[in-house]
This record gives C-alpha cells, sequence and structure tokens, in this order.
C-alpha cells in the first residue's frame, strides 16, 4: 500500500496542530475558517481512510455512506469502539506496525488494538504534547515556569510498551520533566499494575524537604491506593506551592466509585494539593487526542459538587470535534442532555478518525460532562489496570 498520502496528511496535521494550540480561551468554539479547515481535513482523511481500511469501509456501506455522498464531518460513520477489538482498524501493513497499544479491556474480553509506525506515533505525540502543555504546565515557557519533580504511578514505559497512558506519561516527562522522575508501579504477573506506595512516599518526602513542587500522574484508582496508604501511615504532606495532579479513568468495579470532589478532598488532606491544581484527562486507546477538564491553577470555581452545578466540562483540542448522540433516536442531544459521546479525531490518521463509545456524558458548551458507562457495556480503562 502506498502511505505518502497518508504521511502528506500527517504534514498538514502537524501544521494545523501547532496553529491550533493557542491560549484556551479562543477554543471554547471553533468558528469560521477553523471550522472550515476542520472539515476539509476531515472530509479529505474520510475519503483515505475509506479507501485505505477495509473493514471501515464495509461499515461505512452498511451505514449508507460513501466519500462522495458525505459533504460534513458530522456526516462521517463513527465506528463502534469495539471494532477495535476484532478488526484491523489501520491501513498500515504488517511490516509497518512497528508500536501496538492495547486497551486494558477485562480477562475475559479480547482488547482494543490501535497500530503505529514511526509517522503516526510522532503525530500521536505532537498531539497530546499540544494539549497537555496548557492545561498542566500552562505556565511552560513564561516567566511564571517552575521546576517540577514528577511522580507517575504507572509502571515505566519499558515494562508498559503497550499502555497508550503509560506512553503518553514518558512522553510528557521527557519533554517537560528536568530529569528528576519517578514511576511507582509495577506490572503482575496478570497483567495489573502493583503500586509501589514505598518509592512514591520517598520520592513526596524529598520533594517536600527540598520544597520543590511536584506533578502527579496517576490513574483515579492509584489515587485513591496512594492516598489510602498514606492514611495508614499517618502520613500527611504539604506539597509545595504549583504542585498538580492529573487522574485519568475511573474505578471499573475495582473498588467502590468515589465521587470527584470526594477524591480531591482525599487528595487536599493528605498531598495537600487543592481542587484548582487537580486536572481529569478523558483519553482511551483508539483515540491519538486527550481531553482536559480543568487548567492547573486556573482562578474561579473548581469544585466537583453536584450540588453547585457543573463548574468543569471536558474538552477535546481543535483538531478533535464531539457528537453526543441519542442512543434512542441516533440523533444529536441538545445542550444539557445526555447521550452517548461520539468523537472525530483527526491525529487519528492511519486508522479511523470517527469512533462511537459506549461513555454517556451530558452535552456541557462545547464539551461534556462524563456520566458513565452504557448499561450492558464492558468496563474498561486504566484504571482496571491498577491492582
Amino acid at each position: 500500500m502506498n502511505l505518502e498520502p497518508f504521511e502528506l496528511f500527517c504534514e498538514r496535521m502537524r501544521d494545523f496542530i501547532s496553529r491550533s494550540a493557542g491560549p484556551l480561551h479562543l477554543h471554547h468554539g471553533s468558528v469560521g475558517d477553523a471550522d472550515s479547515e476542520f472539515n476539509a481535513l476531515a472530509i479529505e482523511l474520510f475519503k483515505l481512510q475509506y479507501d485505505s481500511v477495509p473493514p471501515y469501509r464495509t461499515w461505512c456501506e452498511s451505514q449508507g455512506a460513501k466519500p462522495s455522498s458525505v459533504s460534513h464531518w458530522s456526516h462521517i460513520p463513527a465506528i463502534p469502539t469495539a471494532a477495535f477489538k476484532e478488526l484491523e482498524l489501520t491501513c498500515l501493513p504488517i511490516q509497518q506496525r512497528h508500536t501496538v497499544f492495547h486497551s486494558s479491556g477485562t480477562t475475559r474480553h479480547r482488547p482494543s488494538r490501535h497500530w503505529h509506525n514511526a509517522v503516526s506515533l510522532g503525530l500521536y505525540e505532537a498531539s497530546l504534547l499540544a494539549w497537555f502543555q496548557p492545561h498542566l504546565v500552562p505556565e511552560h515557557g513564561s516567566d511564571k515556569q517552575c521546576s517540577l519533580r514528577w511522580l507517575a504511578l504507572t509502571p515505566p514505559p519499558n515494562l508498559a510498551p503497550g499502555s497508550s497512558l503509560v506512553h503518553m506519561l514518558g512522553t510528557v516527562i521527557s519533554k517537560f520533566g528536568s530529569g528528576r522522575a519517578v514511576f511507582a508501579a509495577q506490572p503482575a504477573s496478570d497483567h495489573t499494575w502493583l503500586l509501589d506506595a514505598d518509592a512514591a512516599c520517598a520520592m513526596l518526602d524529598e520533594a517536600e524537604g527540598e520544597n520543590v513542587p511536584v506533578c502527579i500522574l496517576t490513574t483515579a484508582f492509584h489515587c485513591v491506593e496512594l492516598t489510602s496508604s498514606l492514611a495508614k501511615r499517618g502520613k500527611r504532606f504539604r506539597l509545595p506551592l504549583g504542585s498538580r495532579l492529573m487522574e485519568t479513568g475511573g474505578y471499573k468495579g475495582r473498588s467502590r466509585e468515589i465521587p470527584k470532589q470526594e477524591l480531591y478532598d482525599m487528595v487536599l488532606d493528605r498531598l495537600g494539593i487543592t481542587a484548582e491544581y487537580c486536572v481529569s484527562e478523558y483519553g482511551m486507546t483508539e483515540l491519538s487526542s486527550q481531553a482536559y477538564d480543568w487548567v492547573a491553577g486556573k482562578t474561579g470555581r473548581s469544585s466537583c459538587d453536584p450540588s453547585h452545578g457543573p463548574a468543569r466540562c471536558f474538552r477535546f483540542p481543535p483538531w478533535a470535534r464531539i457528537r453526543v448522540i441519542s442512543p434512542e433516536t441516533s440523533r444529536p442531544v441538545s445542550q444539557g442532555e445526555t447521550g452517548l459521546l461520539r468523537i472525530c479525531d483527526l491525529a487519528n490518521v492511519y486508522s479511523v478518525m470517527a469512533v462511537q463509545t459506549d461513555d454517556l456524558v451530558a452535552l456541557r458548551n462545547h464539551g461534556f460532562e462524563f456520566v458513565g458507562r452504557k448499561a450492558g457495556s464492558e468496563p474498561r480503562g486504566c484504571s482496571l489496570m491498577a491492582k
């Protein structure tokens, strides 16, 4: 297969990303030229993927869609995430599949697979860095930039090469870190991750003693496990101002569901990090872009208490768009209503850009609030790896 059209498209995507990842307030709604450019890129990529990914072409035909009949990105057929478990949704020939990310899945189900070569992995990294920076290290490159220590409650990349989350964390630490980073988990024989609370505590002790802020990157489950371990030890840290936390994933049946506000209260109690410096990330193996619900250190109401109304909502970068679809009517829902999240991710160049999830979300002002999983869907997410 001739991959040159995909390589050229990746070059244009890198340019689009570099021009789009500016001040956050510009991305709360995209209009005019930005919408037109996104649509043109999406239609072009749809044709490439329709022609080059046979299982996706079959799916489109079953939906009565083909490139000549689609003129807007919102009409591009979205393939269910379950298809990534069963089908080879890639245009890459076998010899070009240098990296594969697997979803965490469960022991009873086959994981999703997302293949990359060097070019697509480079675009994946460009996409994740461009949206991570303004949310987790917004002061980077400014006169307010501070030196951070980095603590990831996951295995290091060399011990979890099939995890897109671990690859992401390794990428951001390599880009924004200063060499002082700890990965405080190990893979177990059952493919879950074992938290190394001793290593995490040693790193936090050192950072607190040297008055250096810490960026903690973790699954929600391991965040609970760390704070619980600190409680058992009778230990409380008061990490330096500027310390922050990124958490991702739910609990997937590994423990009781903990409301976000309760989780952040635990973080404040045991680590001294306030809710204004806690950011939630939404991502999945099947995508190349991520959504965030807050900017670390942002002033204003950051409460997650539902009685105060939704202060936070997830937003994808300008090179990804969402629709929230009613499971009853298959039509888009109105503001504030709940439906299934559908994502069009232009950074998914070599696979399929339009993905239909089983995640129930509420549509909120160009973003979304996560509600839960559709009834009967398989538990998934990186917190399944935590043990």
